[in-house]
């Protein structure tokens, strides 16, 4: 009886060892590691040692408490004086090896400046504003500027692109002689120059297309500051708060520091009015057509000279210019002409030399009709007439200052306003109503149709078939429309009162795009805008200098800077049937910050860190460690 009590006993004794056994196994969970590394990178020791002075090496070796990667190195360190020999740069492990190919000049302090390029290797926590210094005399350099880079045309910040200096003061330095002293702007147009000695600079910024550190391509963006400075600092305070929590400041303490000058400076980015001249492509799409593409606008279209064919009349081409006089469409009008394959013409059109400057070329150039074997037609096959294509642009709902469009698809004989009929509703009744007509200066395939629309009248525009006749025997087909102007309550008014503008000055509306959509001069103090779309508007202002309505860049040679620019800090909100005032100091805000964030296309780089799912992350560990562990089970 003892022995079977024992024995039952031990029974149980296992199934209870069992069962705890189980539902051990069934919740067993791989540890998470513990909390998340969110600390970047420690800088432990470097050869040469940091800021170490009579350094005659061309290998620097840096250490780190952790793995490490670097971010493109070749774009975002930037090593100064600048090196014309592309530096080698190599992460390994915790170590960063730097191999410079240039011969280190003597006295001079070297600056190595990581920006936000370094990393550690698991959680991407990143290093940032990094930079390491040596110099190989006796002394190193301390003294630093800054400031901050935009566009001069939209006030964006301009991201990594090259400031430098020149301790040389005649303009000749910067189209000659590599920069000084370097750094890159960064993603918010801030730059930092660092480890400059005492002097006297000017600063410059350039888009520099061949890394020789120099302006030498007249295609290259730049800016230039108008004064010398001399570098200088100041021992001064600011107040430094101290947190408990993210909602909870726990003290404010003033600390002193060293202010290094200047710390303010502006420059703004332009391109000259440059670009190569030439020729780009010579095309003969259609028999009737023939096309030169020019690379940028010509200020006059050549006219070509025929060679291999005599013309039945000296006028043997209808000339139509598009894309701001870039594209020139010849259409062949001496209908003798249109069988041949190949028309040799002389050409006499301006191109820049190697030197860059205009010059009259004249070639022997060909317009040449390639015919595929399936576009010709067959003997039996009849040819269906095809209409002239006219495309009007008369919307059922116009804007009271539209007015309307007609364009051909080829050119048509004597154009009359008289092919156009409008009425006007009255009542029941359509009365005819006068237009005028004039063409459009950007297609000469196109007219306009105008008459002083009145909010909320009706029209009707007809075209009778056949009246119209091109210069290739194509009619047009019969068109009707109806229109109405859109009442006065459909629209909103906007008067901008404008203080700080001392030179002509124009503003445009922009929409959310930062595109321009409407124009008025400064007068007596302010740009009125009538009738407007109900829609929400930013506004920029330019000064124009030489009163010619558009914004000028500036030249370099010339120490012309670009006209200047300002925006609105404010959106304007536009409503149906409302008069909106409003007021604008162009000086109030500085004017790195007057360009409202909706409508900035370069916005700053947001550094975040991933998140760890610290409630989910055990929980599915457990689950795919217990089933593992329960499949590997033997009873």
């Amino acid at each position: 009886m003892k022995y079977r009590n024992i024995r039952i006993y031990f029974s149980l004794s296992c199934g209870c060892l069992l069962s705890l056994l189980l539902y051990a196994c069934a919740n067993i969970a791989s540890p998470n590691g513990g909390p998340y590394d969110e600390t970047p990178p420690k800088f432990i020791s470097s050869i040469p040692s940091p800021n170490q002075t009579n350094y005659k090496g061309n290998k620097i070796e840096m250490l780190f408490d952790e793995l490490i990667q670097v971010e493109q190195p070749s774009e975002n360190v930037i090593i100064t004086p600048p090196q014309l020999g592309m530096p080698s740069i190599r992460p390994n492990g915790r170590k960063i090896t730097i191999e410079l190919k240039d011969t280190l000049k003597e006295n001079t302090t070297y600056t190595i400046d990581f920006t936000n390029s370094i990393a550690d290797n698991n959680e991407k926590n990143v290093l940032q504003n990094f930079s390491f210094a040596f110099s190989t005399g006796d002394v190193i350099d301390t003294l630093e500027v800054s400031g901050i880079l935009l566009n001069a045309e939209n006030l964006e910040p301009m991201p990594g692109i090259i400031v430098g200096l020149h301790s040389d003061l005649h303009d000749s330095a910067f189209v000659k002689t590599p920069f000084l002293r370097t750094t890159k702007t960064n993603d918010k147009g801030h730059f930092t120059i660092r480890n400059i000695t005492e002097g006297t600079y000017r600063i410059y910024a350039l888009n520099d297309a061949n890394r020789d550190f120099k302006f030498d391509q007249p295609g290259e963006e730049i800016a230039f500051h108008d004064s010398t400075f001399a570098t200088t600092f100041e021992l001064t305070t600011r107040q430094d708060t101290i947190w408990k929590d993210t909602l909870t400041i726990d003290s404010i303490m003033t600390v002193p520091y060293t202010r290094f000058l200047p710390d303010d400076i502006q420059l703004f980015l332009f391109k000259e009015n440059f670009a190569r001249q030439y020729l780009q492509k010579i095309e003969r799409p259609q028999e009737q057509l023939g096309v030169l593409t020019f690379n940028t606008s010509l200020d006059t279209v050549p006219i070509p000279i025929p060679l291999n064919f005599t013309p039945g009349d000296s006028c043997w081409f209808f000339m139509q210019a598009l894309n701001n006089n870039t594209q020139i469409n010849y259409w062949i009008t001496d209908l003798s002409l249109l069988m041949r394959d190949t028309l040799s013409f002389k050409l006499t059109y301006p191109k820049s030399d190697s030197l860059n400057i205009q010059q009259a070329q004249t070639d022997t150039l060909q317009f040449v009709m390639r015919r595929r074997p399936n576009d010709k037609k067959k003997k039996n096959e009849e040819e269906k007439p095809v209409a002239l294509g006219m495309n009007i642009y008369a919307p059922e709902s116009m804007d009271i200052f539209d007015t309307l469009h007609i364009e051909f698809s080829e050119p048509v004989f004597d154009f009359s306003k008289e092919w156009f009929l409008l009425d006007q509703k009255q009542d029941t009744v359509w009365i005819p109503a006068e237009i005028e007509s004039f063409p459009d200066s950007t297609n000469s395939l196109a007219y306009f149709i105008r008459r002083k629309w009145n909010y909320g009248e009706e029209y009707r525009l007809s075209v009778d078939s056949a009246i119209i006749k091109s210069v290739y025997g194509k009619w047009n087909e019969p068109f009707t429309a109806t229109f109405k102007i859109k009442k006065k309550e459909d629209y909103g008014n906007l008067y901008i009162n404008i203080e700080g503008v001392e030179f002509p000055a124009f503003v445009e509306l922009l929409n959310n795009s930062d595109t321009p959509i409407r124009r008025a001069s400064v007068k007596d103090g302010g740009a009125l805008f009538m009738d407007l779309k109900p829609d929400k508007y930013y506004a920029r202002l330019i000064v124009d200098t030489n009163e010619n309505g558009k914004w000028d860049t500036g030249n370099f040679e010339d120490r012309k800077q670009p006209e200047k620019v300002y925006y609105c800090p404010k959106m304007f909100d536009v409503m149906q049937n409302w008069d909106v005032e409003e007021s604008w100091n162009i000086s109030a805000i500085p004017i790195e910050r007057q360009k409202p964030m909706e409508i900035t296309k370069n916005k700053p780089k947001e550094v975040s860190k991933p998140k760890r799912d610290y409630k989910n992350e055990g929980k599915q560990n457990s689950s795919s460690t217990s089933s593992s562990g329960i499949s590997g089970l033997r009873f």
